[in-house]
Parts: C-alpha cells; sequence; structure tokens
C-alpha cells in the first residue's frame, strides 16, 4: 500500500486537507465530512508533499483560478470512476442536475446511483460535485455541508434561487 502525504491547512471555506501519494492527490476533505477517507491514521504529514494542490485550491478559493492542472487519483468503483470523471466535465460557473449527470454517463435512470457517487467524490472542489444540484435547481447534499456548497457556487457566479447564499468568503 502508498503512502498517503497529507496537510491540513486553512483556507477561506474552513480547514482543508490535501492527502497525495506518488500517483497524485487522492483525498480532499473538509473540516467535516459526510464520509472520511479510510486509513488516515496512517497517513504522514508532509507540508511540502502538497504544495501544489494547496495552491491551487487556494487561488480557486480566492477567485484566481477556475481550472485545476493537478494529477488526480482517485479510488473507487468503476461506476464511481465513471461518475467523478464527469464532474471534470461541468464547467465552471454551471450547475447540472443530478438527472443531467446520469444522462451524460448514458444511465439516465440511474439518479439515484449518480447521487451516491457524487457523495463519495474523494475530491471535492476539484472534481466539482457542488456544481450538482437537485432537478428543481435547489442545492441539495454536499459533504462539506450546504453552506460550503452555496458559497462555492457564489463563488463561480452561480446565484441560487431562493436560497440563502451563506457569505464565507467575507
Amino acid at each position: 500500500m502508498n503512502t498517503l502525504y497529507y496537510d491540513r491547512f486553512d483556507s477561506p471555506i474552513g480547514a482543508l486537507t490535501v492527502a497525495v501519494d506518488q500517483v497524485g492527490v487522492r483525498h480532499i476533505l473538509f473540516a467535516e465530512n459526510r464520509h472520511d477517507a479510510k486509513g488516515r491514521e496512517h497517513w504522514q504529514r508532509d507540508p511540502d508533499a502538497v504544495a501544489e494542490p494547496r495552491r491551487q485550491l487556494l487561488e480557486y478559493l480566492r477567485g484566481q483560478r477556475q481550472h485545476f492542472t493537478l494529477t488526480l487519483a482517485p479510488v473507487g468503483t468503476a461506476f464511481q470512476l465513471q461518475v467523478w470523471h464527469t464532474l471534470a466535465q461541468i464547467p465552471f460557473g454551471a450547475t447540472w442536475s443530478y438527472r443531467q449527470l446520469a444522462e451524460r454517463i448514458g444511465r439516465p435512470t440511474a439518479t439515484r446511483a449518480v447521487g451516491a457517487a457524487n457523495g463519495r467524490n474523494p475530491l471535492p472542489i476539484v472534481l466539482p460535485c457542488h456544481r450538482v444540484i437537485g432537478n428543481n435547481g435547489a442545492l441539495t447534499g454536499f459533504g462539506g455541508g450546504l453552506p460550503t456548497k452555496a458559497a462555492l457556487l457564489k463563488l463561480e457566479g452561480v446565484a441560487s434561487e431562493g436560497e440563502r447564499v451563506a457569505d464565507l468568503f467575507a
């Protein structure tokens, strides 16, 4: 098993933890997560190992970056990987519904499965699961919490109808 190196750092949306190995970025975690990463007790802290992902995430969160150029190495089932790969196709400042995401992967009736895979995304922000919204346009489920999802969408210029958007960037 590969050693994962990590660092936890402050950001405009709260503390983030990034874990990498020699293959690429494996995890991005919020201060609180619906699904925690397994084996964290074996990770080794090494701020230098995550310097580039940290820099790019902070640039994004400061409004200075719209695209990431990181080597990503998420681990999941074939279906999850297909969903996560497709998340990367959602443009900055745009949103897709779970139905649209299911249609994009050729499984139009799999919206619940798509939602479950989206919820297990180990690389939020970079694989922009925050850009996936309910079929009715409402903000729904996000591992980092709905206020964080709303703040990320606001950063990207997405107006959220009927939702009070928290300004976590103040």
